[in-house]
């Protein structure tokens, strides 16, 4: 195998390991329906660490009633920021009981941290505009499905 062969083969095997984990990791998250009022999301669900340190970042597109639900195991303050995040996003803090307590909006790829006022149990990533869009305030309640487990 001639040297130029040889890089290529190696770059297609680096590219191999690279790129098909990734598009795996990104199909094998759970995906969810949550209602608020009138109004069905479907977010990813972010309960490892790992997925919930990930989050949005390097995304280029979400549909406009996309999103990303983060869990936590117990109620705490939550701090989110968004590094290499590429798309303005709200953020939404919810209560362990479901109702939205807290929403904020998140500028793409700002280090500043935006934290929660109080300890709550959930976070909700979504287009920015969409909880004015869809007159979702704080009051309001996530219905989550019957089947999920946070």
């Amino acid at each position: 195998m001639s040297f130029s062969k040889r890089s290529a083969a190696i770059a297609w095997i680096f590219l191999w390991a690279v790129l098909v984990p990734s598009a795996c990791e990104k199909e094998k998250m759970e995906r969810i329906v949550l209602n608020v009022g009138e109004t069905e999301l479907l977010v990813e669900v972010a309960r490892s660490e790992e997925e919930k340190a990930r989050g949005l970042m390097f995304r280029e597109d979400l549909g406009n009633l996309d999103g990303m639900l983060f869990l936590f195991q117990e109620d705490r303050r939550l701090s989110f920021w968004m590094k290499n995040t590429l798309l303005p996003l709200s953020i939404a803090y919810i209560s362990s009981d479901g109702v939205i307590r807290e929403i904020y909006p998140l500028e793409p790829g700002s280090l500043l941290p935006v934290e929660s006022r109080r300890s709550l149990r959930y976070a909700l990533e979504v287009p920015r505009g969409l909880f004015e869009e869809k007159d979702i305030v704080p009051g309001d309640r996530i219905v989550f499905p019957e089947d999920f487990k946070p």
